[in-house]
């Protein structure tokens, strides 16, 4: 999922100024139905961004009220996902949290050789963190083809198509080192001018998928070396954070290691995690 929710652009507009009529009731519907279909638990204090997000989908599907738009959802499975994607907003930026990606390149030079390296990237957003991972490992471990398997996941399916086709406005690798640029990056020309896209060994190494933390089965094999979760705990409650980091957990070797987000702390956890450095887990019955 990868992302988080957006702030609202203004207060709150008054019922007369609304092109579609908005109740308090029809916010707390809202809020209930994305905790449901997604864990996420949206703040009391979000109604004009849901207004502001719904309504596009309203004028979309050419529905005249909320009401009408609840059953719609109701009729129409394949509108949870519009619902979904319309409420989740995805920062994200190339090495955010740099330190992470130093402590990552450490633990996997220390790696034996002898399996690929699996990681797990549980927010991939539009793409910047599991491409950011793979430029680590290709620096870690000298060479554009590393023995490494990146799961790159997300919710939003309209992020996950921005992520999978790794085009981006050349502004977004302004902060990168110019060696990282001309190492990983490749620059538009004519109609693609002023965008880049990253190499296709970048791409080569990564699966994206989607993925809802809800969902019962998440299709991916025990045996991971590294987890990313990075700002996704924040938007559920603690029973569902403490279900999915189990379940999460269970997935790591003993010498794994779980990013969090710099927001995030599991000291309600320790009997799943023990912290090892700023905001970086490792399995509470794992190895030293």
């Amino acid at each position: 999922m990868g992302g988080v929710l957006s702030r609202p652009s203004g207060h709150a507009a008054g019922p007369e100024l609304r092109e579609f009529h908005y109740t308090a009731e029809d916010f707390e519907r809202v809020r209930s139905l994305l905790y449901q279909h997604s864990g996420i638990s949206l703040s009391a204090t979000k109604a004009q961004m849901v207004y502001s997000r719904l309504a596009r989908r309203l004028r979309s599907l050419r529905l005249t009220s909320f009401a009408e738009y609840f059953r719609y959802l109701e009729q129409h499975g394949d509108e949870w996902q519009q619902f979904i994607n319309a409420l989740t907003t995805n920062l994200t930026a190339f090495f955010r949290e740099a330190h992470h990606f130093a402590i990552l390149a450490a633990h996997v030079r220390k790696q034996a050789r002898g399996r690929p390296l699996r990681i797990w990237c549980a927010a991939s957003s539009t793409g910047e963190e599991p491409y950011s991972l793979a430029m680590t490992l290709i620096e870690a471990l000298g060479s554009f083809t590393p023995a490494v398997q990146i799961i790159a996941s997300d919710i939003d399916t309209g992020v996950l198509a921005i992520a999978r086709a790794g085009i981006y406005p050349e502004e977004r690798i302004e902060q990168l080192e110019l060696a990282r640029k001309k190492s990983f990056f490749l620059r538009g020309k004519a109609a693609q001018q002023g965008k880049v896209r990253v190499r296709p060994e970048l791409q080569a190494l990564i699966e994206f998928r989607q993925i809802n933390l809800l969902d019962d089965d998440w299709g991916i094999e025990a045996g991971l070396d590294v987890i990313f979760c990075r700002n996704v705990m924040i938007y559920f409650d603690k029973p569902t954070q403490n279900k999915i980091l189990e379940r999460m957990v269970r997935l790591l070797r003993p010498d794994g290691l779980f990013f969090a987000g710099h927001s995030e702390s599991f000291v309600q956890a320790t009997h799943l995690v023990k912290l090892l450095e700023r905001t970086v887990y490792r399995p509470a019955s794992g190895g030293h």
